[in-house]
């Protein structure tokens, strides 16, 4: 007989990874777009979209509205 056992690491918790998951409504015709895009460079939706949303992060300038 074997003297080895059966080690089974915790899972982590949701967003223990730096991650967090949620949804979003968007049009069909971005989506479209979105998935082309993907397809042409060969990269995941979601890959995309954290590109995305990482460059719209980085130059965005929020002004003041004095309406």
């Amino acid at each position: 007989m074997y003297d080895s056992k059966l080690i089974i690491k915790q899972k982590r918790f949701k967003g223990e990874d730096g991650y967090k998951t949620f949804s979003i409504r968007i049009k069909e015709s971005i989506a479209d777009e979105i998935d082309n895009i993907a397809k042409s460079c060969g990269r995941s939706r979601n890959e995309v979209i954290s590109i995305f949303l990482q460059y719209g992060c980085e130059n965005c300038v929020v002004e003041e509205s004095y309406e």
